[in-house]
Order: structure tokens, then C-alpha cells, then sequence
């Protein structure tokens, strides 16, 4: 008898964010998905946009099919050309941690565009987070809320000491309340999914669609069942040498272009003047930004309609963090940086306190699936917090304290090792090529670790964005768009080296991303 050992499902954070035993056993885990297969998931219709969802019960780990089960949250965007139907295109959000079924109910169609309506787009909450059986760290929000506090990242030595506390204190109720799950949160666990929701629906091979995280799911799918991918998609990569490494490494690999991203924001908008961009008037944009960051180092500017009422050189870095990948915020930023410079911090401290709540509950599966990739106990632990926060903030003065902060320091008190960590090789060859985006000005994955996934897979093509953002979708381009329905209807990949702009620059009139 299988027994659930499944938690009831508060609901899950939706973003923000806006990151992985051996082949020997592949072959063998192989059957044990063969055995595991029942009956075709139960669809039941949900959402106003024709989608449908259902709960597919898997084994906690699975090398013991029969042992405890979880339930993974599914969500089918059934196929706008029925007539013309491929088969069923599996999508990953990334994160780690970004919950599909809220994501694909939130905007089902622009999905089923993706293959120009000839696939039923899928997707899932995968396992530890949303509404599936997820970590639990806390027993309410109001539980979370207080245990953090006003949140805020440390940005002198007097701040860490406590705050490292907190991040030791977290990673301790995570593991008291999800003491049995956690151990079962690697990726290749999560690979072991896809492959049987992808044999619940019928496809005899995956099609598949991952951005940022997803594409190291994509990437860890593609080494354990390499005949069993049609078509594969990973746009913003993770480069899974540093990432399966340690925290710090995967970190300081994804942030290496986030300050030149930042200095490309501001000459576009000195660029787009001040019609279009605020930050352009009295100054010129990277003077005054400049002088934002330097009197918020010295100490907090009023922001009288806050609570509290001061904006902080931690709202700063953090307001930074969650606009940097998405260049159709940065108008708004501008403002807000404006507005600071003359005196009242109040809209952007709203927005970062209007975001903590979400941003906290954001960290328990990002930290948990992010741990879990990696060595544990770790290489690092909590007392080298100051080598490790220098070293990230000499790659990102922006990103390295937030990102250090964020998931490096609980990772670092982590005592829960993943049993089924996979760590490569990562150079499989699939029947087709795997079609690799990499977005040149990309402040979360850095544009080199897009070009280090297609060199290293045994069939891949790498297809580049001379844009900005984290992810294609963050800087729509008709050519992108062009390239991947052709590949994954046609299965034609564009010719080596090409190169597609994108369709608008940020601060131009009408400029949006495509995920909304």
C-alpha cells in the first residue's frame, strides 16, 4: 500500500524572482518509472481560460515505487489546434521554486502560442513547492511574518551577526517540519517526474520548455534519459558545473553580467531622455544614481507615506534585485530613483514592503531546492560569511550581498543531504538538437553560461537575444518567437551562430514583456 505522505497546500508564492544519481543507476530508474505508471491523469476543469487540473500522486523517492507517495499540482492548457495536435509541450518556470500551475492559469495562451497551438501546454507545481507536497518552514503566514521581522539584508557587520542567526534559526524549522520531504528535493528527483507525468500523457518523448532553473532541470532530464527528448528548449541557462558545486560558485556564476546590466539601464534611459525616463532630467541618470547609492550608504532618505517611513540602502539593493531582470519595470525604477534623489524614498520603499511578504515566502522552496543541489554539509558554513559575502560582492556590487544573504547563508546551516543528487556528466546526446537561448544582457544567468550548456550537451544549438533581461520572455523578439515554433513544431533549428534582436529597446513607447 502507498501511503501520502503529502501536507495540506497553503497557497504558493507566484515569483520572484526573480536556480540538480548517477547514470549507472539511469537505466534501472528507467523501470522504475515503467513500473510506477497507472491510470492517465484525471483532468478536471479550472480557471477561466479552458485549462485543467488534476493531482498525480508519485513515490517520495524513487528507487522504493511502492514506499510513501507525494502529489504533484499538474495544469494542462489543452491545445488551441486540436486538429494539428504534436502532443503535450511540458514547461518549467524556473526559481528554483516558480509554481506552474498559477503561472500557466495566469496566462495559458501566450503558452499555447509558444507552438502555435499544436501542443497541450503542461506544467506543474514541482515537488516541495506550491501546491504541491511542499516545505513547510512555518505554521502560518502571521508565523512567517513575525519570525522575520521587517526584512532587511545586512549591509554592515553589526547587522550580520543577527541576521545570520535568523538564516541558521530558518533553515532549523525547515527541517524540523519537512524533515521527511527534504531529503527527496534534488532535481534529478524532480527530472524522475517530469518523465512520468510525460509518460501519464502519452508522448513517447518530451517536449520541453525551461527558463532559468528549468533549463538545469532541462539539462538534468536530457543526461538521465537522452533518447527520450524530441524537443528541448532552455532559455536564460544555469551553468551546472558551478551550480552543482557549492552555493557561492552557482551564485557568483549566475550574477556576473548584473552590474554591466545595470550600467546598460542607465545609458539607455540617458538615452530615452527625460520624456521617457525621469532619472534622465538634472544630471544626466547614471550621476544621480550614483548619488542615490552614495547618500543611502551614508544613511536612510525620508520616506514620509512608508512604514516605516525611511527608505534604506537595503531597499535599494533589494528594489534593484526585483526589477533588474525585467526591463519593462525599469521606467518605474527610474521614477522611484528620482524621486529619492529629491528627497522622498516613499514609492520605492513601498514597493520593497508591499514585496516582503511574498518575498519570504518565496525563500522556503527556493532555499530548500537550491540546498539540495548541492554538497551537504557544505564546503562554507555560516562563520565564513564575510570571505564568501566580499567574494560575491566583488563579481556584483548589486547582487552579491542580496543573493549571499538570500540563499547562501541558510544553505550554509543546511543539514539535509539530498539522497539522489546528480552532479553529470552533462554531455548526452539527444536524437535532436536541444535549442539554447542565452540573453546577452542578462543580469540573473549570465549570457556565458547559455554558451558553456551548448558547447557542453552533445547536440545542441546555441540561438543568442542581443537584448536585455532575464529570459527571452522579458524582451520580446518576433525572431525568438519565430525560431521556436519552427523548432518545436518542425523540429528545424536556426543555422549556427545566429544572432535575433529584439523587437523593441527598453524605454521605448509600448515596450512590455510577454509574461505580463
Amino acid at each position: 500500500m502507498v501511503r501520502d505522505v503529502s501536507a495540506p497546500n497553503p497557497p504558493g508564492a507566484l515569483r520572484l524572482l526573480a536556480v540538480l544519481v548517477c547514470l549507472a543507476v539511469g537505466a534501472t530508474l528507467l523501470l522504475w518509472v515503467g513500473e510506477a505508471a497507472a491510470d492517465p491523469i484525471a483532468w478536471k476543469p479550472c480557471g477561466k481560460g479552458g485549462q485543467q487540473c488534476a493531482r498525480v500522486p508519485v513515490p517520495l523517492d524513487w528507487s522504493q515505487p511502492d514506499g510513501p507517495a507525494i502529489t504533484l499540482a499538474v495544469i494542462r492548457q489543452p491545445a488551441s489546434e486540436p486538429a494539428e495536435r504534436i502532443g503535450s509541450l511540458f514547461v518549467n518556470f524556473g526559481g528554483p521554486g516558480v509554481p506552474g500551475v498559477a503561472t500557466v492559469m495566469g496566462n495559458g495562451p501566450r503558452y499555447d502560442r509558444l507552438g502555435g497551438g499544436r501542443f497541450d501546454v503542461v506544467s506543474w507545481d514541482p515537488r516541495g513547492t506550491g501546491q504541491s507536497t511542499h516545505v513547510s518552514c512555518f505554521a502560518s503566514t502571521g508565523d512567517q511574518l513575525r519570525f522575520w521581522g521587517r526584512y532587511a539584508i545586512p549591509v554592515t557587520r553589526s547587522q550580520a551577526a543577527p541576521f545570520l542567526r535568523k538564516t541558521t534559526a530558518f533553515a532549523q524549522r525547515c527541517t524540523a517540519r519537512s524533515r521527511s520531504l527534504l531529503p527527496y528535493l534534488s532535481t534529478a528527483d524532480t527530472a524522475r517526474d517530469l518523465d512520468y507525468l510525460r509518460e501519464l500523457v502519452g508522448d513517447p518523448q518530451l517536449n520541453y520548455r525551461g527558463v532559468s532553473y528549468g533549463t538545469f532541470l532541462g539539462q538534468t532530464y536530457a543526461n538521465l534519459f537522452p533518447d527520450r527528448v524530441r524537443a528541448m528548449v532552455l532559455d536564460a541557462n544555469v551553468n551546472p558545473f558551478p551550480y552543482t558545486q557549492s552555493v557561492p560558485a552557482a551564485l557568483g556564476s549566475g550574477i556576473k553580467d548584473t552590474d554591466l546590466v545595470i550600467r546598460k539601464m542607465l545609458t539607455l534611459c540617458e538615452r530615452a531622455g527625460p520624456a521617457r525616463c525621469a532619472l534622465a532630467r538634472g544630471g544626466g541618470a547614471p550621476r544621480r544614481f550614483a548619488r542615490v547609492l552614495a547618500r543611502l550608504r551614508r544613511g536612510p532618505i525620508p520616506a514620509p507615506s512608508a512604514h516605516p517611513p525611511r527608505l534604506t540602502y537595503s531597499d535599494l539593493l533589494i528594489r534593484i534585485f526585483l526589477i533588474e531582470g525585467s526591463p519593462s519595470q525599469w521606467p518605474e525604477f527610474a521614477r522611484e530613483v528620482d524621486q529619492a534623489d529629491r528627497g522622498d524614498g516613499s514609492a520605492m520603499a513601498q514597493d520593497v514592503q508591499g514585496a516582503t511578504p511574498t518575498l519570504e515566502q518565496s525563500l522556503v522552496s527556493a532555499v530548500a531546492l537550491q540546498c539540495a543541489d548541492k554538497p551537504v554539509p557544505p564546503p562554507l558554513g555560516p562563520q565564513a560569511w564575510p570571505a564568501v559575502i566580499r567574494g560575491l560582492t566583488r563579481i556584483s556590487r548589486y547582487d552579491g550581498q542580496v543573493q549571499g544573504w538570500f540563499l547562501w547563508a541558510p544553505c550554509a546551516s543546511w543539514t539535509v543531504p539530498a539522497v539522489n543528487r546528480y552532479t553529470g556528466p552533462w554531455n548526452a546526446t539527444t536524437p535532436n538538437p536541444v535549442l539554447v537561448i542565452g540573453n546577452r544582457f542578462d543580469s540573473r544567468t549570465a549570457y556565458h553560461s547559455s554558451r558553456v550548456v551548448a558547447g557542453t550537451l552533445g547536440n545542441a544549438v546555441l540561438l543568442t537575444l542581443d537584448g536585455y533581461g532575464h529570459t527571452s520572455d522579458e524582451d520580446p523578439s518576433a525572431c525568438i518567437q519565430r525560431d521556436v515554433a519552427d523548432y518545436l513544431i518542425g523540429l528545424a533549428t536556426p543555422p549556427p551562430a545566429t544572432v535575433c534582436r529584439a523587437d523593441r529597446l527598453p524605454f521605448e513607447p509600448g515596450y512590455r514583456s510577454l509574461s505580463g
